[in-house]
């Protein structure tokens, strides 16, 4: 190997702050600082005692122990890490001659007087006044100047007369202005010009910067302060004004510095910016937007606030069951609401989409909810449609059992509530994209995914359990983020028979390819069906949460004349349900409005200054 020489920091590009020899460090990382959108984190720790370092983000790690042959292989593996980049020469800046200046006219400080500011923090913040040439004006006029000092030395100008023309000195460096009064505070505020600036100064917040070039979404100029001025910040209040570009400039205002530690002024409705608002409500009230400033809310986060509706009501109420299918035995186990991933299973022709339909029909039955179907196995629609027909009217689908009126009734009601995903391709972020359109244009409640085999996976080398457990995940935040039921229905394995050749029911844990069916899942039902006894287990094996039921059998009976199921008892008589669920329905409703009819308000108090 040679003989081994002990190399400098900074052959490597990285930057050891002054006097430091000893201990751990974090710096900048030569190799990926460049390309980062955060420029304040320093990512690199180096242990200064081994002479080691590792970069947190782009995992770049070496030691300052290699020869100069391991340091040019080690310069010539460019695949390792990205290239240190080139550093950009800061070009040469033009700096404004200081002028003098005579005392700023009576005129000048009564202007200023009417916006709020006084002659005390005007001297404060160096504003002067002066005649300069205007490209505006193609002439002289007369300016109020606002001076930009960084370390006390004058960086740059801005002209403004007083018609609005303004102008910085031509190739000077932009700086935020009054940036000295910002260093080493632990909050500061960021406005969108100098006015509004002098205006948080005259209410004694020294702390306080302007953008130079007004709302103007490029910040470039920032990355020479991010480190000494705004890394020290707890607290970054944003004042700019609130048009579009005003808007702009505070989005990127809140990217650059991070929202979790920015903060947002609201000057009110009648005001758009800090000056306005101090003219016409005067200090106090401008400390006032200063201190209700909210944070930025950042996504995915949220506080008791976001839900204190739906807390309140839990306090109040407490915990309620979800809606509820109408099988007395099935309800006494399982109640349903949306936000949840539902999981169905079952051997072959053990009934499991038959059942899926038979929740579909009651939950929209009794609650209004509307369906969507991605249903390969129940191919053709007209077929599937014929089954969800049979279930609504209690009738076999045929001519001589279902009256023209009523065939037209319940298609007119399914094309208003269930509607069919038969795309192109059986991908799942295609079908669900035809669902979120779906909840946006017709407001399903539900989605039906029969069955999990017929999917286009797209694995993309992962392990069938960890694309398996990717997948319940992306259902169960489309259920949560639309809010909606998702029932996925999934095959178990190959049924084996027990000891006394009967074939004992399948668990969740059967299903193909991860126990994350039954991990990752709110609901989790099994049907089967005892050939031997003639009826269906309706097996409830999880309900993640127990306001919301408790594992358990409920044991039913199928109709093979109208595909519904209904509740068995051994010791009592089967009793079929034949009726018309909707002419039930529209009979109940119509007695719901002829008792509300009959109600006397002669008794009711009248409401006083009623707004009609």
């Amino acid at each position: 190997m040679g003989e081994l020489c002990m190399k400098d920091y900074n052959d490597y590009g990285i930057e050891i702050p002054s006097g430091r020899q000893t201990g751990k460090t974090k710096v900048f990382c030569p190799q990926c600082h460049s390309q980062r959108s955060d420029k304040r984190d320093k990512s690199l720790s180096v242990d200064l005692d081994k002479g080691v370092w590792h970069c947190h983000y782009c995992h770049w790690s070496g030691s300052l122990e290699h020869t100069d042959t391991e340091k040019q292989q080690w310069l010539q593996r460019q695949s390792w890490f990205r290239p240190a980049p080139v550093k950009k020469q800061k070009p040469e800046y033009k700096k404004p001659t200081p002028k003098s200046h005579s005392p700023m006219s009576d005129k000048a400080l009564n202007w200023f007087s009417g916006r709020g500011i006084s002659s005390d923090t005007l001297t404060a913040c160096r504003v002067t006044e002066g005649k300069e040439w205007m490209p505006q004006k193609n002439g002289e006029a007369n300016t109020v100047q606002f001076n930009y000092y960084r370390d006390g030395e004058l960086i740059n100008t801005k002209f403004r007369t007083g018609d609005k023309c303004f102008k910085l000195c031509s190739g000077a460096e932009l700086i935020p202005y009054n940036i000295d009064n910002i260093k080493g505070t632990p909050e500061c505020i960021i406005t969108e010009g100098e006015m509004d600036a002098l205006s948080f100064y005259e209410c004694g917040r020294k702390d306080v910067v302007s953008v130079p070039n007004g709302a103007n979404a490029n910040l470039d100029y920032l990355d020479d302060f991010i480190e000494d001025y705004f890394e020290d910040k707890e607290t970054i209040y944003i004042a700019v004004d609130t048009d579009s570009k005003g808007v702009q400039l505070r989005d990127e205002l809140i990217r650059r510095f991070g929202a979790e530690r920015c903060r947002v002024v609201d000057f009110g409705e009648d005001c758009k910016d800090a000056n306005e608002h101090l003219i016409a409500h005067g200090k106090e009230s401008l400390m006032s937007c200063l201190a209700a400033a909210p944070e930025i809310k950042v996504e995915g986060i949220f506080t008791v606030s976001d839900f204190e509706q739906s807390l309140d009501a839990i306090f109040e109420y407490g915990l309620q069951k979800g809606v509820t299918i109408g099988h007395e035995p099935i309800d006494r186990l399982i109640s349903f609401e949306t936000k949840r991933l539902c999981l169905v299973t079952g051997y072959p022709a053990s009934g499991k989409s038959e059942f899926i339909d038979e929740m579909a029909e009651r939950l929209n039955m009794k609650y209004g909810w509307r369906w969507a179907y991605f249903s390969p196995e129940n191919a053709p629609l007209a077929y599937h449609a014929s089954k969800l027909i049979e279930k609504f009217t209690g009738k076999k689908f045929d001519k001589q059992h279902l009256s023209i009126p009523e065939y037209g009734e319940i298609k007119n009601h399914l094309e208003q509530d269930f509607f069919f995903i038969s795309p192109a391709d059986f991908r799942v972020d295609t079908i669900l994209e035809k669902a979120k359109y779906l909840v946006r244009r017709r407001g399903i409640k539900a989605l039906v995914i029969d069955p999990y085999n017929r999917l286009e996976h797209e694995r993309g080398g992962m392990k069938e359990t960890d694309y398996i457990s990717a997948l319940l995940d992306k259902l169960t935040n489309f259920a949560q983020q639309n809010d909606v039921l998702v029932i996925l229905m999934a095959h178990p394995t190959k049924p084996a028979k027990n000891k006394e050749g009967k074939v004992d029911p399948p668990t969740l844990y059967d299903i193909s390819g991860s126990a994350h069916f039954f991990n990752k899942t709110d609901f989790g039902i099994v049907v089967h069906r005892d050939r031997l006894n003639n009826t269906v287990e309706i097996r409830i094996e999880k309900v993640k949460f127990r306001h919301l039921g408790q594992p358990g059998t409920a044991l039913m009976k199928y109709n093979i004349n109208n595909g519904r199921y209904t509740p068995y008892y051994p010791d009592q008589d089967i009793l079929w349900d034949n009726t018309n669920h909707l002419t039930e329905e529209a009979k109940r409703r119509a007695q719901d409005i002829a008792e509300a009819a009959k109600f006397d308000f002669s008794d009711l108090e009248p409401i006083d200054d009623a707004p009609f």
